[in-house]
């Protein structure tokens, strides 16, 4: 019997239900997964409330890590025993077992396990694209990174120190400042303080920065119009802090005939070769150490409610578990 999260209407973290399921056999092209590990995300958030809205009623999260129990026909890939881990297509992640497609699972290598897979499948390959595809981040660049002590900030810290960049980072207490330095921040801006666009224009005596990664959204979009150099690159890839609307063109124009992209991961992930290539290249930074994984936070599945209030409330730090 699975334990499986549910929301039939959106609105609040009250809305996640919970119900008990007689998993049948999986079919063809699929695959049992019992769950060790389940991977909160801000998606999930928005999910949740509609600000993406999904056809209901409807499962929740995409990212998640445990073991092969059974495979269905035509499955060669795959054998009961392997540790596996996904990042999604399709929502259902919140589930003590469930029977997915194949094609998206991820054969874990032994130096990576299953609580870091779930807490680095989807922000590592977020940060792999954003950092190696869209931004095309160069040795000597300087790039802003909002909200640098998050999940998805601590990796994009690191990758884009590994580069051979500098990173200024923005944290909203003393301890996320602390902990995005430990991480390898050259520059980190108290935003609740400081003038994220002040600071920034401060640091790079004027010039601003060539490449901002802004997962907040709405309440950093004039901080990261300010702290653009002249023809710089905008890449908003989040809405922790409400969605960017009513965008005028010309505003681009007035700050310096600035790139704004919006990109999504599918997009970069589009083709299996796409999808191996970028999951291979995280793990290989974790392996190797380049990149560290920190789970701030665990609570057990059904305490998923909670953890949405944690995460929206900004009370998180680093990635945050689920745990059968």
């Amino acid at each position: 019997m699975a334990r499986v999260a549910v929301i039939e209407k959106t609105g609040g973290p009250e809305v996640i239900l919970w119900t008990t399921r007689d998993l049948p056999p999986p079919g063809p092209g699929e695959v049992r997964v019992r769950q060790t590990a389940v991977g909160l995300n801000f998606i999930d958030t928005y999910h949740r409330s509609g600000l993406y809205p999904v056809p209901l009623p409807s499962g929740l999260g995409g990212e998640a890590a445990g073991v092969v129990e059974a495979v269905g026909a035509g499955v060669a890939s795959l054998v009961p025993g392997d540790r596996v881990a996904t990042y999604g297509p399709g929502l259902g992640a919140y589930a003590s077992e469930r029977n997915v497609p194949a094609d998206i699972l991820s054969k874990l290598p032994d130096a990576i396990s299953d609580e870091v897979a779930a807490a680095v499948m989807l922000k590592g390959c977020t940060a792999e694209y954003l950092v190696e595809r869209a931004a095309r981040v160069q040795p000597g660049m300087t790039v802003l990174v909002h909200a640098a002590a998050g999940g998805t900030g601590q990796l994009l810290v690191q990758w884009i120190k590994h580069l051979g960049a500098t990173v200024i980072g923005t944290a909203g207490s003393p301890e996320k400042a602390a902990r995005a330095r430990a991480l390898g921040a050259d520059h980190v801006i108290e935003y609740k303080r400081e003038d994220i666009a002040e600071r920034v224009r401060e640091i790079t005596g004027g010039a601003g920065v060539p490449v901002v990664l802004d997962g907040v959204g709405g309440s950093t979009w004039e901080a990261s119009l300010k702290s653009a150099a002249r023809r710089g690159l905008i890449v908003s890839f989040g809405n922790a802090g409400g969605p960017v609307e009513g965008v005028n063109l010309g505003t681009l124009s007035r700050h310096g005939s600035l790139f704004v992209t919006r990109p999504t991961l599918y997009d970069y992930y589009a083709s299996p070769e796409e999808r191996a290539a970028g999951v291979a290249r995280v793990f290989e930074l974790v392996a190797s150490g380049v990149l560290s994984v920190e789970v701030g936070q665990r609570f057990a599945l059904e305490d998923a409610a909670a953890a949405h209030r944690a995460i929206e409330a900004g009370e998180t730090m680093g990635a945050t578990l689920l745990i059968p």
